[in-house]
């Protein structure tokens, strides 16, 4: 069991039956009252992001998660797979539990599978992938001034806003979590 007043960024708990990570916290003490501790959670699972206030004496469960390594194989249409690195079993996920980062995945990405309590409760995307651009117009000379950018889709499907002297054939670094044009590569 771990207080309110252990919690750290990064440290995994377990509140009302789901697994939460500290983004943020705060220990904040009013001039009237107790002490309390403020905090930001993201859930593991569905990622999230909600603010909670705990007393320094509330107590929670710590979250010891394992990290799998997986390697994204294809897609069927309704599943995903994914093969593990140490026994190369087939593993399926759907959409729905792999979130928006699978609008960036091709073939043999690796990912990190996140395992409570023999359960898989979650998959964490790379940070940023290279993708090679399929289509987009080409810039206009002379629009360069200001921050402009286009639409432009790569090689999964996806469609994100590059700058202007992107060109297709190109390859692009994307942040996988939030879809944003991140430099050439």
């Amino acid at each position: 069991m771990i207080s309110a007043n252990d919690l750290k960024n990064g440290t995994n708990i377990e509140v009302d039956g789901e697994v939460f990570t500290v983004i943020w916290f705060q220990h904040h003490k009013p001039g009237k009252g107790g002490a309390m501790v403020r905090t930001k959670l993201k859930s593991v699972a569905t990622g999230r992001i909600m603010e909670k206030t705990f007393r320094p004496e509330d107590r929670f469960v710590e979250a010891i998660l394992e990290r799998r390594k997986k390697q994204y194989l294809y897609g069927d249409g309704k599943n995903y797979y994914f093969m593990d690195m140490e026994n190369f079993e087939q593993i399926p996920f759907t959409e729905k539990e792999l979130g928006e980062g699978i609008r960036f995945l091709k073939e043999n990405t690796e990912v990190e599978v996140l395992i409570y309590k023999g359960a898989i409760i979650g998959v964490e995307m790379p940070d940023s992938v290279e993708l090679k651009v399929t289509y987009t117009e080409p810039g206009k000379k002379g629009d360069t001034v200001t921050n402009v950018t286009k639409p432009a889709i790569v090689e999964t499907g996806a469609k994100v806003q590059v700058p202007l002297f992107i060109n297709t054939g190109d390859t692009i670094r994307i942040n996988a979590q939030t879809g944003e044009y991140i430099e050439r590569v």
